[in-house]
């Protein structure tokens, strides 16, 4: 028995939320009084694996195989699946987003194992499994029971927080067998954002929508966002308009994010935009109708127009930041 924690890399080198992971699991670990193992597919040296131990995993399965180079939902199902019966594992975490998404469900079907989305607490009761997640877009929370052997478990990011557990961890290639796997995905190009923070791992968020009136307007938008060291987002209409990339739409649609502060700028607040950053920790909304349904959800409110607002916010905080 074992927990087994999928964890991502970007370019050779863990996610933020890859250490969160493997500090939620070994919450779990702890409490079932067994180990947890990382598994990780990529090109990432032994200074990078090592890392995995400073959060508490005992074990790192590495595979580097040059024949994966993107997400393929058959390939990495494969892969998890022969992962979990390698190590014995009971319990199998990996985080909420497109990858989460993408394999946990297959995964889920494969194993005939029960599994629990968008998770935001460690299990309240281990027999049966019993885990808190979010529902109806953030309106409510759900307990849910897991009554099959194996449990598979999408930690909603940023809801428990990286803590460290320093272990030196054993390091082991995995080589499982994908000769019967087709590679059905290939990559033609990359576009890549340099000089962004992810939406993914930012702690700030700075987003604005149609309130913005058009393309031209989002100068001040990323002026705060540098100010604060944010990453930028935006709503699904400005997104479809073409005011803005759809890597930055974020909404049940879109990116569902969880940032420490998230500022939304003339953004009304569609409940499909607020299933996507209600657990955010802080929300600041600004927007000059008072009856925008944003303001239900923000934990403070403007009222006012964000033409107004965004210069004198930045003036106040970069005069706060130079004392």
């Amino acid at each position: 028995m074992s927990v087994l924690v999928f964890i991502e890399n970007r370019e050779s080198r863990f996610t933020k939320s890859a250490f969160e992971l493997i500090s939620y699991a070994c919450r779990i670990a702890s409490d079932l009084n067994t180990s947890v193992t990382a598994l990780s597919i990529g090109n990432l040296d032994a200074a990078e694996l090592n890392k995995a131990g400073t959060y508490g995993a005992s074990k790192v399965l590495t595979l580097q195989n040059p024949d994966i180079t993107t997400l393929d939902n058959v390939v990495y199902t494969s892969i998890l699946e022969q992962a979990v019966k390698l190590d014995g594992a009971t319990v199998i975490v990996m985080g909420s987003g497109f990858v989460g998404k993408a394999i946990a469900p297959r995964l889920s079907a494969r194993l005939q194992a029960g599994m629990v989305p968008y998770a935001t607490s460690i299990p309240s009761s281990y027999n049966p499994i019993t885990i808190r997640k979010k529902t109806f877009s953030g309106k409510a929370f759900t307990d849910i029971e897991v009554n099959t052997p194996l449990c598979i478990i999408t930690l909603s990011p940023n809801s428990f927080g990286v803590h460290e557990s320093a272990i030196t961890p054993q390091i082991l290639e995995f080589n499982p067998d994908l000769s019967s796997v087709t590679f059905s995905t290939k990559v033609e190009s990359t576009e890549k954002f340099s000089g962004k923070i992810l939406l993914s791992e930012a702690d700030i968020v700075v987003s604005a929508g149609r309130g913005m009136k058009g393309p031209e307007n989002w100068g001040p938008v990323e002026e705060l966002a540098e100010v604060l060291g944010a990453a930028t987002a935006c709503s699904r209409p400005v997104a479809d308009e073409g005011w803005r990339p759809h890597a930055e739409h974020v909404g049940q649609t879109g990116k569902v994010i969880a940032p420490n502060l998230y500022f939304a700028f003339g953004i009304s607040g569609a409940i499909q935009h607020v299933a996507g950053i209600s657990s955010s920790k802080v929300i600041v909304a600004i927007n000059k109708d008072p009856e925008a349904p944003i303001f239900e959800t923000a934990d403070y409110g403007i009222v006012g127009d964000v033409q107004k607002v965004l210069p004198e916010l930045i003036q106040a905080i970069k005069t706060l930041k130079a004392h």
